[in-house]
């Protein structure tokens, strides 16, 4: 009974392992309906073979590949919505660790590391010992044999069902049964080949670039001060989604009436972001550079390539480039292949203020910082600032404050100090989506209450969302984020054939371009005349 027991035991901890889901919509019980046929082929073939070694861990190395690809892919697409990729992803672990290391410090977050590796050592060795217990049975000869035939049968019905869902071969009907941990297992195999072979395609796109050596591009600024303003999870959800939209439209209506009093125009449209719930760097790359970096190997992959972004053409127009940059506290290499002049980080916007957690300083500071930080210069400013209180994890959150009572960020002191801490906040979604509203719906009053009083200047301002949040939160799959442009009537005339709407509202049925269009667009709108796209030739 011992043993029929041990047995029992091992095969349901290989079964649990097999139907483990790999998305967040699929944990129910009706999972546990799956029949396996990696099951039988498992069990069988450690009665067949034996303790041979070696075996036994073999086969627990793969079942916890296996563990961890779906777990993964479980993280992945809760966070951004798509599965992940070995090859382009592992990055993100650091990041991750940085996040949680500023949510709730450096000593959890060394036992969580301690933790999971403690944990994939107690999986290995669970799902090792379980195949053991049957690899230990040790029937007749004639009995192994008979087990190995079925283990094979099993393979092949296993095969047949693979070969089906990857359209190798069809069936009128799927086989009984399925094979999906190998499925998706030999999938991400493919991907990452795949990739790589992506990768180098793309490398040779973005060293093809038919504007790298026109002439006079922008001229029809004349000069005009620009600045590029990015608002962190600022989405199409703003809109769409009945827990966010009647607070973000009433921020923009307000907004659009103040701006319109200052004297300059409104433009407001919608680009697709290539990511989702995080990884911002990737829409900044993309919207500036006109290359599609859905990952950080493509990302990689423009950075070495040279090509041009916006901000270099800016710089061949004369003027100077800047990033300001609250969210960089280390050091920026890949700024260089970016075209800034100057990048200002974290360390070097003066706030004495406490932190909000993970995010630096509120986005007001920044916003009545900034203009300040920037030397005397007879060159024209093009730049860009990325914001970063509406980031997760969305607490605590700033008020606004009377723009000369922001002094030194010291006013801010008591909000940093509010709760609810962050694992208490994601405890609760619902609180999570309030939190949520609250902290874009702040991004969006200071940022236009900002631009508004930039009317005397008449500057181009573009303020864009980089992405939507995470898709529980979001509500939707959806990609689009909002964009607008705001500048002086007559200039804002130059992009009336981009279909955008008038105001900050922009229309539900308007034009959605690709975030990677932008900076083509962008040159060819303010760009007077018909220039030479190879002016080199």
């Amino acid at each position: 009974m011992r043993r029929v027991v041990a047995l029992a035991v091992s095969a349901a901890v290989v079964f649990a392992v097999l139907v483990l889901p790999n998305h967040p919509g699929a944990v129910a019980w009706n999972t546990l309906n799956r029949w396996p046929l990696e099951l039988p082929v498992l069990l069988l073939g450690m009665v067949a073979i034996g303790r041979r070694m070696g075996v036994t861990y073999v086969c627990a190395l793969l079942l916890l590949l296996a563990i961890v690809i779906k777990v993964a892919d479980f993280g992945m697409f809760s966070a951004f919505n798509r599965t992940f990729n070995p090859i382009l992803d592992t990055f993100l672990i650091g990041a991750g660790l940085s996040l949680l290391r500023e949510s709730v410090g450096g000593v959890p977050t060394v036992l969580v590391v301690i933790g999971t590796a403690g944990l994939l050592v107690l999986l290995f060795l669970v799902l090792e010992r379980s195949l053991r217990t049957w690899a230990s049975i040790g029937p007749a000869r004639s009995l192994r044999v008979t087990a190995a035939f079925l283990a094979l049968l099993c393979a092949g019905w296993a095969a047949a069902d693979t070969g089906h869902h990857f359209e190798y071969w069809r069936f009128d009907k799927s086989p009984p049964g399925t094979a999906w941990t190998t499925r998706l297992t030999l999938k991400r195999g493919i991907e990452v080949q795949q990739t790589a072979t992506e990768l180098a395609r793309f490398t040779a796109e973005a060293n093809k670039d038919t504007y790298a050596n026109s002439a006079g591009l922008l001229n029809a600024l004349e000069g005009r001060d620009v600045i590029l303003i990015w608002i962190e999870s600022y989405g199409r959800a703003s809109f769409d989604n009945p827990l966010y939209a009647p607070t973000h439209l009433e921020t923009l209506r307000v907004a659009e009436f103040e701006i319109a009093r200052s004297g300059m125009a409104m433009k407001s449209g919608w680009l697709t972001s290539p990511t989702s719930g995080g990884q911002s760097w990737l829409a900044h790359g993309a919207l500036a550079s006109g290359l599609w970096t859905t990952d950080s190997g493509r990302y990689t992959a423009m950075l070495a390539s040279g090509h041009k972004w916006l901000f270099h053409f800016a710089q061949d127009a004369g003027y100077r480039t800047t990033a300001i940059m609250p969210a960089i506290t280390m050091g920026w290499p890949e700024s260089l292949a970016m075209g800034f002049d100057t990048v200002i980080p974290a360390a070097d916007i003066p706030y004495e203020g406490a932190r909000f957690r993970w995010v630096t300083m509120p986005d007001q500071f920044t916003l009545a910082t900034y203009p300040a930080l920037l030397p005397a210069d007879p060159r024209p400013d093009f730049m860009q600032v990325a914001l970063i209180s509406s980031h997760a994890p969305w607490t605590p959150i700033p008020d606004v404050v009377p723009w000369d009572k922001v002094g030194n960020g010291t006013v801010f002191n008591e909000m940093a100090a509010r709760g609810p801490a962050p694992k208490d906040l994601w405890r609760d979604r619902d609180a999570v989506r309030d939190a949520y509203r609250r902290s874009v719906d702040y991004a969006l009053q200071v940022t236009f209450e900002h631009v508004a009083d930039l009317g005397d200047n008449a500057p181009l301002v573009i303020v864009a969302g980089d992405h939507q949040a995470a898709g529980f939160v979001a509500g939707s799959d959806n990609k689009d984020v909002a964009v607008h442009m705001i500048g002086p009537p007559d200039l804002l005339s130059l992009i009336d054939h981009w279909g955008w709407t008038d105001g900050l509202v922009p229309s539900a049925e308007g034009p959605v371009r690709r975030m990677d269009s932008f900076r083509n667009n962008f040159l060819d709108a303010f760009t007077h005349a018909q220039l030479s796209k190879m002016a080199g030739q």
